[in-house]
């Protein structure tokens, strides 16, 4: 059964005990908050009403072509490689699909109990594939490392190869005091560890760095040969982060229930990963972060109803050393959903969002940095918690247009698989 809606509202909770912080951050970042009014809106009103006088052999069309069920339990993660799609639930099952739906029944529903590869511990909040390695992120505080067979037919259980922290890293750690961090008032713990869900992650571009953000307010960075946790970031932000997001030239983005963005870097001869600008513009949790494909464009979506839409600023310098506000400044805001948003992916020049209010919506940029809803994807029955996308290659750009798969994992324990037809 998905959550429709949720009674709790966005607010700190600083003093709260683990426990209690997956109750908080689960229901607020469920929770809708009054719409973004001091950022200007980029929908055109110039594109809506040139959509309504095309005719409809111009315009974007778009099918649900797969419902995929087999979890029992909320799909927290979605991610694809190779020919697989791979999603993780709040029952600690990872499960992998085929990438483009097969022989789906005729109401569009396709079901499969024997594809579960892997279960963890905990609730598997977010996944990433590197090569021949999948990375799972957990409400038990760990991180999950497996053996994939991401060319193989047949899936059996996948090997698990690590929990990070791994055994090694903890007992290197233990016995230095100052290895040791306050992590509750009678409870230390050394720096490696995470001390409440893991809510998200991501990898560097040479795929080297494995990089974590959890509730406990901390960014980890860990090294994918062997598996050591290289830094930790503590207090991060006053708040639950939710979201992660890695550029292409070493700026990494963390969004929080805080209502902040906060903006880190690493520079050369540096040791730790220093905070060069801070994001304020929401005024409610941030639960999800993308950056455009070339990196230069950062979207965020929240609890109050906007992704806003975030572009470099010129003037800032190639080392990052702004003052704090100037590294990105608001273009605007996308306007559209009726709750929260929870989730954002980004495949070519389109983004989709998901939201609270059971919908994914698909935006394309246009003139003029203006930005157009294409579709309205519906069906779920509850919260749309993950997405990802990916170009169609079974059926690629021809004359009439451009071809998309976006997948969508929700609250009501469904994953859909939807195809778009965009025009050029």
């Amino acid at each position: 059964m998905g959550i429709v809606s949720c009674p709790f509202t966005c607010h700190s909770n600083k003093e709260s005990q683990s426990q209690s912080n997956h109750l908080h951050s689960d229901s607020t970042s469920l929770s809708s908050q009054p719409s973004l009014s001091s950022v200007p809106s980029l929908t055109s009103q110039f594109h809506r009403q040139q959509q309504q006088q095309q005719p409809q052999s111009s315009t974007t069309r778009y099918h649900c072509l797969s419902i995929l069920k087999g979890h029992s339990s909320y799909v927290f993660s979605l991610v694809l490689s190779g020919k697989f799609l791979y999603s993780g639930s709040s029952d600690k099952e990872i499960r992998t699909w085929p990438r483009i739906p097969s022989d789906p029944q005729p109401d569009g529903q396709q079901s499969l109990t024997n594809n579960v590869v892997a279960v963890g511990k905990g609730a598997v909040k977010s996944l990433v594939v590197s090569g021949d390695k999948l990375y799972s992120a957990h409400q038990d505080h760990k991180i999950r490392v497996w053996r994939i067979n991401n060319d193989e037919t047949q899936q059996g259980m996948y090997k698990r190869l690590a929990t990070l922290p791994t055994l090694s890293d903890r007992v290197m750690r233990l016995l230095p005091p100052k290895n040791h961090v306050q992590v509750r008032r009678h409870k230390k713990c050394t720096w490696v560890h995470h001390v409440d869900t893991i809510s998200a992650l991501a990898l560097s571009r040479d795929r080297s760095l494995l990089y974590s953000v959890s509730w406990d307010r901390t960014l980890k960075i860990w090294r994918t040969s062997d598996f050591r946790c290289l830094e930790s970031v503590g207090n991060a932000h006053d708040d639950a982060i939710n979201a992660v997001a890695l550029s292409s030239d070493g700026f990494v983005y963390t969004g929080s229930a805080d209502k902040k963005i906060k903006v880190w870097r690493k520079l050369p001869g540096d040791k730790k990963h220093l905070l060069v600008a801070t994001l304020e513009k929401h005024e409610s949790a941030v639960n999800a972060l993308v950056l455009s494909t070339d990196g230069s464009v950062l979207y965020s979506g929240a609890c109050d109803r906007s992704v806003i839409v975030w572009e470099k600023d010129s003037g800032v310098v190639a080392g990052g050393g702004s003052d704090g506000g100037a590294h990105m400044v608001v273009a605007g805001a996308l306007r559209g959903h009726t709750k929260a948003i929870l989730c954002l992916a980004v495949v070519s020049d389109l983004v989709c969002s998901g939201s609270a209010d059971k919908t994914v919506r698909i935006w394309r940029r246009g003139a003029e940095k203006s930005y157009y809803c294409l579709a309205v994807l519906e069906g779920h029955r509850g919260p749309v918690k993950c997405l990802t996308a990916s170009i169609d290659g079974s059926n690629s750009t021809n004359s009439s247009g451009a071809s998309y798969l976006v997948y969508s994992g929700g609250l009501d324990c469904d994953i859909r698989v939807w195809q778009l037809l965009v025009p050029l």
